[in-house]
């Protein structure tokens, strides 16, 4: 059957374009997502600034703890963990060890900046000018030659400049005073390459030196592997609600053939043979091929992710055959698999049928479809029920995903019945094309089901991904514009205590972000100086009292201190972000969460443990122009104040819209499929009479038909989904839905529906009526 396979093949180029496509995106989505997923799980970070230090002793970037099965689990931390001074004399002590440089690393003014005692772990060395010793001196890098910086004097410039990093250089004591960690240091190089074991610390060689170096990209690693892992689920899920669809579309204009193959001889297993060796055949070159195009997409994709932050630039993917074979596994199963089932019925088409026209449909949805979609209606029901439960981003977007796909499952199995029911209303567009569309609709319901599923699948999800991050953004910022009462928002950095000092200032707040871990779990945080916060923030207590709140206090969302099981007055055992424990006190319990995050904490307890104490400054009362003048301060407006969630969000958009960008490939491969399958047809109506107008109205009224209908099913599925997302993350069933985007998005199927329905129509009216009836078919 495989020779007869090629043949087919050959012969029907056209018809098997669109299985071809559809198995083609699938591949490169599973390859790209397999990229990311192994780069997460295998990527290693290069060295830059402890690059020519053989062994870093640096802290241990990891929070640990042992579970009762008496495994450990680690999670990364979201700040750097110093380590103490001392440790160096001990690190002198290490037999062998013939040179110790000790390391200080802090942000300043959009620098790294260290003390020059560290220039020698890259080796840095001056190519003009003398090292910096007093306290107003800087040395900057090659790349930053002649730039001033303010308040300082450079005295000199490096001959060497990192790839990811602008480096500045104080004097030693300068340097340990701006990093604020009194007795503490970043690292330690060792010199030359020996075994370094020393309490309070771990040592880093070859790649592990970047870990030290860019603690960050642990975190990076992490979500690679989160967003790998449900990027590449949600593509397969959808690239088989995909392939399945067009592979049924094929077997519909192929039931003549397969009739008169069985009319010749052929039994049901044979046809189910030929075309499943036809799906594989196609599968080997998508899969191949797509598997290619999928190794650029995920360049690409890291491309993105590094402009966005979301990735260190110095974190390379991890390319390997993995992801290829297994995406080209995954194209043959599905390709396989879709084949088979959509060929089941066709397959099993009476001789005798040959010899009519066409094979028509059964007229009733065989048990077991009808059964399987009621099951995924169940399923839908049930997904939407827990995902109104689900109130982290974390837990619920992934979620929200299935929920949309598993709703749009249920519509793919239940679309006959559905398009027999939109066939039957009453609606009919004026003129013979009307007249012909709406014949054509009622007498193929099947062909109505296959066209109305890739367009609801792109309603549903486009819908989907865009507003549940309206929602949840509307929801933050509402929360802030309603907690927010000071009079101004000063940037970080600001000099909160000449703020303080400026006439008409009742009181000035010091807001530092950050996130902690409570077994092992991340929560957001905010720390914050206590004087004065019910003059600037209003977190909408609901219980407790932010009274007498100090550094032993903590005031937690409703959402965390129901995850979390806590009421007021129970104490609560977190690890700060460089891995510090410490013990708080639940004092009060709010409910602006998405505005405010997780915990509030005080700033004194948490400033020692941040890579950048800087904060932004709420200030009460003064005059805007009194802050404008002081020296350091610089103006934010309210809106910058919910924007730490715009990167994920961004992130998030790029991933996802991958989906939508196969939703709407999909849209195009079935509505040219099935324009260009009716050739014979459309020739036939010429010769009775029909004009080509006529025939492009009819194909027109009934793709917009199917684009109404299948509009008003996805944007059903995206409200329930969207809904239940809302009720969990938000408290709201109401999901934020901009007008403006919403009709953008129905103009863009509308649109898209439209372009694939006219331009292979032109073609397939384009040949005489008397050359399309005699071709082959």
């Amino acid at each position: 059957m495989i020779s007869f396979a090629l043949k087919t093949l050959r012969h029907r180029k056209a018809a098997f374009a669109g299985a071809f496509v559809a198995l083609l995106c699938a591949a490169a989505l599973v390859t790209a997502c397999g990229m990311l997923l192994d780069t997460g799980l295998r990527g290693k970070v290069a060295p830059e600034r402890y690059a020519g230090a053989p062994v870093i002793v640096a802290g241990d970037q990891f929070v640990r703890q042992t579970k009762d099965s008496g495994k450990q689990k680690a999670k990364p931390l979201s700040e750097r963990r110093w380590i103490p001074a001392s440790l160096a004399r001990e690190v002198e002590r290490v037999p062998g060890v013939t040179k110790v440089v000790t390391e200080v690393s802090f942000p300043y003014a959009g620098f790294t900046a260290h003390g020059w005692e560290s220039a020698a772990l890259t080796p840095f060395t001056l190519a003009s000018g003398r090292p910096p010793r007093a306290a107003g001196e800087v040395v900057v890098d090659a790349r930053h030659a002649g730039q001033a910086i303010p308040g300082y004097r450079v005295v000199g410039v490096t001959r060497q400049a990192l790839p990811g990093q602008d480096t500045l250089f104080f004097a030693t004591a300068e340097a340990r005073r701006l990093a604020g960690h009194d007795g503490l240091l970043t690292a330690i190089g060792v010199w030359p390459r020996v075994d370094v074991t020393v309490k309070g610390a771990v040592a880093y060689t070859g790649d592990e030196r970047g870990t030290a170096e860019f603690p960050e990209a642990e975190g990076s690693r992490a979500r690679l592997i989160s967003l790998g892992g449900a990027l590449g689920g949600t593509s397969l899920l959808v690239a088989i609600l995909v392939v399945v669809g067009t592979f049924a579309l094929s077997a519909q204009q192929r039931r003549r053939e397969i009739a008169l193959l069985r009319a010749v001889g052929a039994t049901p297993r044979q046809a189910r043979k030929l075309i499943g060796g036809e799906a594989l055949l196609i599968g080997v070159v998508a899969g191949l091929a797509g598997s290619g195009a999928g190794i650029l997409l995920a360049f690409w994709l890291r491309t993105r992710f590094v402009a966005l932050g979301a990735m260190p630039a110095n974190l390379p993917l991890v390319v390997s055959p993995f992801p290829a074979i297994v995406a080209v596994v995954a194209t043959l199963v599905a390709a396989w698999v879709s084949a088979r089932v959509s060929a089941r019925r066709t397959a099993r088409i009476r001789p005798v049928e040959a010899l009519g026209e066409m094979a028509l449909p059964a007229a009733r949805l065989p048990r077991a479809r009808l059964v399987a979609g009621l099951l995924a209606v169940a399923g839908g029901a049930v997904l939407t029920v827990a995902l109104s439960s689900l109130s982290t981003e974390a837990a619920a977007s992934p979620v929200t995903m299935l929920t949309a796909l598993v709703w749009t499952t249920a519509v793919a199995l239940l679309g006959p019945p559905i398009a027999r029911a939109v066939a039957a209303l009453p609606l009919r567009a004026p003129g013979a094309g009307g007249y012909l569309a709406g014949r054509n609709l009622r007498a193929g319901t099947a062909r109505l089901a296959s066209v109305i599923v890739p367009l609801s699948l792109l309603t549903a999800m486009t819908c989907t991904i865009l507003f549940s991050q309206t929602t949840v953004g509307h929801a933050a910022q509402g929360q802030v514009n309603a907690g927010v009462k000071a009079d101004h928002l000063l940037g970080a950095g600001s000099p909160a205590a000449a703020v303080r000092a400026l006439p008409g200032v009742r009181a000035v707040t010091e807001v530092l972000r950050t996130t902690v871990r409570i077994d092992l779990e991340k929560y957001g945080a905010q720390a914050v100086t206590p004087e004065g916060l019910d003059q600037t923030m209003d977190l909408g207590v609901e219980a407790g009292s932010l009274r007498g709140f100090g550094e032993t206090s903590a005031a937690v969302s409703r959402t965390a201190a129901d995850r979390l099981g806590v009421g007021l007055g129970d104490p609560i055992a977190l690890v700060l972000g460089d891995g510090t424990p410490a013990t708080v006190r639940v004092v009060a319990i709010y409910g602006r969460g998405l505005g405010f995050g997780d915990l509030t904490l005080a700033r004194g307890l948490v400033a020692a443990h941040v890579d950048d104490p800087r904060g932004t400054v709420l200030v009460a009362g003064g005059e805007r122009e009194a802050l404008r003048r002081l020296p350091g301060v610089t103006l934010a407006d309210e809106a910058g104040a919910a924007q730490a969630g715009t990167a994920n969000a961004a992130v998030a958009f790029v991933a996802m819209g991958l989906i939508i960008a196969f939703c709407a490939i999909a849209v195009v491969n079935t509505l040219a499929m099935s324009t260009l399958g009716r050739v014979r047809e459309l020739a036939l109506l010429r010769v009775v009479g029909t004009t080509r107008r006529q025939a492009m109205r009819m194909l027109c009224a009934e793709t917009v038909t199917a684009t109404v209908a299948a509009v008003l099913i996805g944007t059903a599925i995206a409200l329930v989904t969207l809904g239940a997302f809302g009720r969990g993350m938000t408290g709201s069933a109401l999901p934020y839905v901009p007008p403006q985007a919403y009709a953008a998005v129905i103009a863009a199927v509308a649109a898209l529906a439209l372009a694939a329905t006219v331009i292979p129509a032109r073609f397939a009216l384009r040949a005489r009526p008397a050359d399309a009836l005699g071709a082959r078919e």
